[in-house]
């Protein structure tokens, strides 16, 4: 039986995956298990552009309905720099680099241990 940690650890690695193929740069996977309510993931990367933005949610989309873990909701969108999809226990931050630096969420969630990512970016 694959525990609920290996679950999470599982949404990451194929959200990471699915927003390396499309170049997002920066990637980042944080356990916020015990910190947070919202999620015990979060994936955070950074686009150079608005089509960017679209094509690497789009594959995170596409990557998790494929292995039966549709998207729960979306917040944002490419024109606003920041778009969130929530996977339910993971989610993705998908940043235009000024919001990024902007929001900074990489600080503020410092104190989260990193989630080793195993990616060729």
């Amino acid at each position: 039986m694959v525990s609920e940690k290996q679950l999470v650890l599982d949404k990451v690695h194929c959200v990471a995956e699915a927003v390396a193929d499309k170049k997002a740069k920066d990637i980042r996977a944080l356990d916020v298990f015990g910190l947070t309510l919202i999620a015990d993931a979060f994936v955070l990367c950074s686009v150079g552009s608005e089509p960017q933005l679209k094509a690497v949610a789009n594959a995170a989309r596409e990557a998790m309905r494929e292995a039966g873990r549709p998207a729960l909701r979306a917040e944002g969108d490419q024109r606003c720099g920041w778009l969130i999809l929530d996977f339910g226990d993971v989610i993705l931050h998908v940043f235009r680099e000024q919001a990024r630096a902007f929001y900074d969420l990489d600080r503020m969630w410092g104190d989260a241990p990193e989630i080793v990512l195993d990616l060729d970016e």
